[in-house]
């Protein structure tokens, strides 16, 4: 995959409020950041997205008869997590199913999506716990999270869950660092954070990521909570700028879009994440071979 941008491209860049500059002719490198124009807080329109997410939106209302079917189950019941081994539709119950910790109380429905077609992508983006746009659409990084990281992501050529006619350097797995939103607007407590981690790790394990983009600050603390014991005390902007490891993949660490709405001036930095992600997806490419 290349880094050179085409107009399209810079459109999008230009709308989402980072600007790049001109990249010299022949020479292969990641576009420059300029210091960032005045924000104009838009979001492209969201035709594409939505009908992306329409097939995730289905999936939600799957789940959401099971989750419904399952409700009145005694939790001694529940499938335990132990999902090794599991293939997509497996995984996708034992989550509808968990009983694991708190967060399952008062949830209408996890927030997992499966791939369709259940197809690997070099990118596995990991979001924020759910909010409530994310647990109604069924969907990691719906709303307007959802429209930007989705200019932000094709901007460099990917597409969240891209067909079979795509190449796994095209597609991006999106999911979340927990599947249940509390009923009660609060922060997930670190046992909440482990209970989903085997979840996440057969995650991986179906997509095989070459690279995870962790947004926000809980995503990554679940992912370097092993290597990185203080992960959860440092601010978000210490932990940037840097390639960790989780499970032997390159992990990036960057802001998650529903802040980058909020705070139009780290758009840039952001960008320069997204760029330090594809230069690894680009190493560990040429290290495979053809």
């Amino acid at each position: 995959m290349s880094l050179d941008l085409d107009e399209r491209q810079r459109a999008m860049l230009q709308e989402m409020g980072v600007r790049v500059w001109q990249p010299a002719p022949q020479r292969p490198v990641l576009p420059a950041l300029a210091p960032l124009a005045a924000a104009s807080g838009r979001a492209t329109p969201p035709g594409p997205v939505s009908a992306a997410l329409r097939p995730l939106a289905e999936a939600a209302v799957r789940q959401q008869s099971l989750a419904a079917r399952l409700g009145s189950a005694d939790p001694s019941e529940a499938l335990l997590v132990s999902p090794d081994g599991q293939d997509w539709p497996a995984l996708a119950e034992a989550v509808s199913r968990c009983q694991s910790c708190e967060l399952c109380r008062g949830r209408r429905a996890p927030v997992f999506a499966p791939p369709q077609p259940p197809l690997p992508a070099d990118w596995l983006v990991l979001g924020e716990p759910p909010d409530d746009e994310e647990e109604r659409a069924g969907a990691a990084f719906a709303g307007p999270t959802g429209q930007l990281l989705g200019n932000m992501l094709r901007a460099l050529g990917l597409s969240r869950q891209g067909g079979a006619a795509q190449t796994a350097a095209q597609r991006a797995y999106l999911t979340n660092v927990v599947k249940c939103r509390p009923a009660a607007l609060r922060v997930p407590q670190p046992q909440e954070l482990r209970a989903c981690q085997p979840y996440l790790s057969r995650e991986i394990a179906l997509v095989r990521p070459k690279v995870i983009l962790a947004m926000g600050r809980f995503a990554a603390q679940s992912l370097l909570q092993d290597s990185l014991p203080d992960a959860a005390e440092l601010p978000l902007g210490k932990l940037r700028g840097q390639t960790y490891h989780h499970l032997g993949i390159p992990v990036v660490v960057t802001y998650h879009p529903g802040y980058l709405l909020r705070s139009q001036a780290d758009k840039a930095r952001a960008w320069a994440d997204l760029c330090r992600a594809a230069t690894l997806v680009q190493a560990a490419a040429a290290t495979a071979g053809p």
